[in-house]
């Protein structure tokens, strides 16, 4: 996929879309950019996990995954689940799945 080509001349409804689309992946990029809330999400491309799950997984006190949680939620990245006591979280759409493809690709994979 090619990116798209912006040039001097471009004004109205193209502009301001693309100062909306700049703050919105901005805001996307800083939400994932916490080294707790990318493993979060890296957790969550497996599925859905409770808090207590992400807790054991992470070796974070509850109260540190739930800050997290939280601010993920707010940018929308997951959706929360209750069953009883227990909430569980899972990736609320596809776009984290597909920047930590990206991520692991040049940060994980082997070479």
């Amino acid at each position: 996929m090619a990116l798209a080509k912006f040039g001097r001349d471009m004004e109205g409804n193209g502009l301001d879309r693309m100062v909306s689309n700049a703050s919105n992946a901005s805001n996307f990029l800083k939400a994932i950019s916490h080294e707790g809330r990318l493993m979060i999400l890296c957790h969550l491309v497996s599925g859905e996990k409770s808090v207590t799950e992400l807790e054991k997984l992470l070796a974070t006190r509850q109260a540190a995954v739930s800050q997290q949680l939280s601010r993920l939620r707010l940018e929308g990245l997951v959706v929360p689940r209750r069953d009883g006591k227990a909430i569980y979280y899972r990736l609320a759409d596809d776009r984290p799945r597909r920047i930590l493809e990206v991520v692991y690709d040049i940060f994980c994979a082997e070479n």
